[in-house]
């Protein structure tokens, strides 16, 4: 007996009991696309998820978050400019520029030389997932297009506390609005980072090796 035949064999007579056919009614699900998990505290968890993939995060109140875009950029060692989307709040520009960096607006789009030359890029969120740790851009004004996210090598996001959900499916639900507009749309979960065989890592293949996030409590 070959290996497929085996393996088909085992099927059959694992399933010799089932006398349904359909398998909505064999083995109904009770649960809700998009409802969410019964987490005690979505951001905390969310907090804690990021870390775990050794990304930074710091939490602040709205009325700081310039500054902290600023201390993200300069704990990520920036050094001389920034990339950032042309929606992107004014004051944290105006912040980025009074530290002295070039502060480089995506419009016109910028080249793949000059992004790869930049130290960093700044830009907002669209949804952030705490079961996971991930955050999803659809790259609106305030994102970006997807370029400016995945060549330059350090990435600091702000990500709004009422933007944070349970899991994916819940996520999925909050974009859905601009998926429908032609907006793709990126997940992200700590920084750019890949395994050969031997499990040798490397960071930044992929994208930014690193992930500064700061979250706005503005819930």
């Amino acid at each position: 007996m070959d290996a497929r035949t085996e393996i088909l064999d085992r099927i059959r007579r694992a399933s010799a009991d089932i006398t349904e056919t359909d398998p909505v009614v064999d083995v109904p699900v009770e649960w809700t696309y998009g409802t969410g998990l019964p987490l005690d505290d979505v951001v905390a968890t969310f907090v804690e998820k990021v870390l775990d993939y050794q990304a930074t995060v710091v939490r602040v109140a709205a009325a700081n978050v310039a500054q902290a875009v600023v201390d993200g950029l300069v704990a990520s060692g920036v050094t001389s400019s920034v990339v950032v989307p042309p929606g992107l709040d004014p004051a944290w520009l105006e912040a980025m520029r009074g530290v002295g960096w070039e502060v480089r607006v995506d419009d016109p789009p910028l080249t793949h030389e000059q992004l790869n030359g930049t130290d960093a890029v700044v830009t907002a969120a669209s949804s952030a997932i705490a079961d996971t740790g991930t955050i999803v851009l659809t790259h609106g004004a305030d994102q970006g297009r997807r370029a400016i996210t995945l060549v330059p090598d350090r990435h600091v996001c702000v990500v709004r506390a009422s933007q944070v959900v349970s899991d994916v499916p819940e996520s999925i639900a909050a974009v859905k609005p601009e998926v429908l507009e032609g907006y793709p749309m990126t997940m992200i979960s700590g920084g750019s980072a890949t395994s050969d065989i031997e499990l040798s890592r490397v960071d930044g293949v992929h994208g930014p090796r690193q992930l500064y996030v700061v979250v706005v409590d503005d819930l």
